[in-house]
C-alpha cells in the first residue's frame, strides 16, 4: 500500500505546523463548510457574540484551573474580534451559584474572523486546563512537598511543551523536559534512568559516576529499586554518592506490594545509620490519592506522570449568544451578554446582565468584575505572563480550595 504522506511530507512526524493552526487548517470540515455557506448568502460579517463554557467537570472535581488562554489570545490576535476572558490561572467552578454555566471567555466580533478557530482555540484550551486541574490537585494533595511533572514520555513529543506548561501553572514545581523547562523559564528537573545503572553495570558505580561528571549545581537524587531491594540500594547510594539529596523510588507494579511500606522500611534504614538528611522521593503511577498516603508514611516529593499528562479533559464548548445585537442561543444555553463577577474573599462566580450592578456573594462580600479585555480588534490589550507569575496565581487560589 502507497503512503498518503509523499514529497516534502515523507519523513516528517504527524503534527500540526503552526502555520496550519493559524489558519484554522485543523478545524473541524463543518466549520469550513459553514464559511462557505455563509459567504455565499453574505452572512460571514455579522456580528456575534460567542461564550466558551462547560456544563460539568471531570470526577466531580468542585473547580478547575483555567489554562491554555495565552495560545486562544495567540489564534486570534490580527482578527477583527474582542476577547474576554478570566485570567489564565483562575480556578472557576462550571456553574454560578444560579445555575447559569459560567463563561470562561467571550469572543465578539463578525463570525467569519473566528468560525473556522473554534476546534482549534477549544482544543487549548480543553486539554491545557485538564493538566494544570490535575496538577494542582497533586500539588495540594503534596501540601508544601515538590511536585515533578514526569509525564511527557506518555504523550506524543509535539505536546511536552504544553504538558510542562500546564503542569507548572497547575502548581507542580518543576518539570522533566527539556523544552518544556525552557517555556516555564527553569531548568529542568530530573534524577537517573534505570538504563543508567544497567548499562554501567553496577549501582555503586552509577552512584559514583553521576556524582564525579554531572554538574554540581544538580541535585543528587539516586535511583535506588534497579537490581537489589530499595533499602539496600538507598544505603549504597547513601555511602556512594556525596551529597545525596534523595533516594527515588520507581519500583513497577510487579515488585511494589504496599508502597508505604516500602517508603517507612527506607526512611526507617536511612534514619537508623545517620542518614536523615537524605530524602526519599517516589514515582510510577501516582496520583492525588497516592500521594496523600505516601506523604503520611515519610515520602518527600513526588514524580507524576501519566494521571497529569493523561489527565481528564474538560469538555469546553463555544456558543454563539448575541447576533447582530440581539440574544440568541440554542436550547441549554443562556442566551445574551453576560458580566461575570467573582468575590474576592472565595471562589464563588455570579453572572449579571450589567456591569454596573454587581452582585454580592453568599459570605456577604460584594463581587468584582472578574473579566480581562485582552483583544479588542483584533489588538492585543494585555502583554503575556510569565509562566511562574500564573502559577502564583493558582497557587494563592489553592489557599481557599478543597479537594
Amino acid at each position: 500500500m502507497i503512503s498518503a504522506y509523499s514529497g516534502d511530507a515523507m519523513g516528517r512526524f504527524f503534527s500540526a505546523e503552526h502555520d496550519d493552526i493559524q489558519k484554522g487548517l485543523t478545524t473541524d470540515v463543518y466549520f469550513q463548510r459553514t464559511e462557505a455557506i455563509l459567504k455565499a448568502k453574505g452572512l460571514l460579517d455579522v456580528h456575534t457574540r460567542s461564550e466558551v463554557t462547560v456544563a460539568d467537570l471531570p470526577d466531580a472535581w468542585p473547580w478547575a484551573v483555567l489554562c491554555g488562554t495565552e495560545e486562544v489570545v495567540r489564534i486570534l490576535e490580527g482578527r477583527e474580534v474582542d476577547l474576554y476572558a478570566l485570567p489564565e490561572g483562575s480556578l472557576f467552578t462550571p456553574r454560578t451559584r444560579r445555575g447559569v454555566k459560567l463563561p470562561v471567555a467571550s469572543i465578539d466580533g463578525p463570525y467569519g474572523q473566528y468560525c473556522s478557530l473554534e476546534t482549534p482555540a477549544l482544543g487549548f484550551i480543553c486539554y491545557a486546563s485538564g493538566v494544570a486541574t490535575m496538577a494542582a490537585r497533586c500539588k495540594l494533595a503534596a501540601g508544601n512537598l515538590p511536585v515533578i511533572s514526569f509525564g511527557v514520555r506518555r504523550m506524543h513529543p509535539a505536546m511536552a511543551p504544553v504538558i510542562d506548561r500546564s503542569s507548572f501553572i497547575g502548581g507542580c514545581d518543576g518539570v522533566s523536559s527539556l523544552k518544556g523547562a525552557e517555556l516555564v523559564g527553569k531548568a529542568a528537573s530530573g534524577t537517573m534512568p534505570h538504563s543508567l545503572v544497567i548499562m554501567m553495570g553496577d549501582q555503586r558505580e552509577a552512584f559514583k559516576a553521576f556524582g564525579e561528571i554531572i554538574d554540581p549545581t544538580v541535585p543528587r537524587v539516586a535511583l535506588t529499586d534497579t537490581f537489589f531491594d530499595e533499602k539496600a540500594e538507598a544505603l549504597m547510594a547513601a555511602e556512594a554518592m556525596p551529597g545525596l539529596r534523595s533516594v527515588r523510588l520507581d519500583t513497577p507494579g510487579s515488585r511494589r506490594g504496599n508502597m508505604a511500606d516500602i517508603v517507612r522500611e527506607v526512611r526507617w534504614e536511612l534514619d537508623l545509620r545517620g542518614y536523615t538528611n537524605v530524602g526519599v522521593f517516589v514515582s510510577g503511577g501516582l496520583d492525588e490519592i497516592k500521594i496523600k498516603e505516601l506523604a503520611s508514611a515519610g515520602a518527600n516529593g513526588f514524580g507524576v506522570g501519566t494521571s497529569i499528562s493523561n489527565a481528564p479533559t474538560i469538555d469546553f464548548a463555544m456558543d454563539i449568544v448575541e447576533k447582530a445585537g440581539k440574544p440568541i442561543a440554542k436550547r441549554g444555553k443562556f442566551a445574551g451578554r453576560k458580566y461575570v463577577f467573582k468575590c474576592p474573599n472565595c471562589l464563588e462566580y455570579e453572572v449579571s446582565l450589567r456591569r454596573d450592578d454587581p452582585p454580592k456573594c453568599s459570605c456577604g462580600e460584594e463581587m468584582r468584575w472578574a473579566e480581562v479585555k485582552v483583544i479588542e480588534k483584533g489588538k492585543r490589550l494585555v502583554p503575556e505572563e510569565p509562566a511562574e507569575e500564573i502559577r502564583r496565581r493558582v497557587l494563592r487560589q489553592m489557599g481557599r480550595a478543597a479537594l
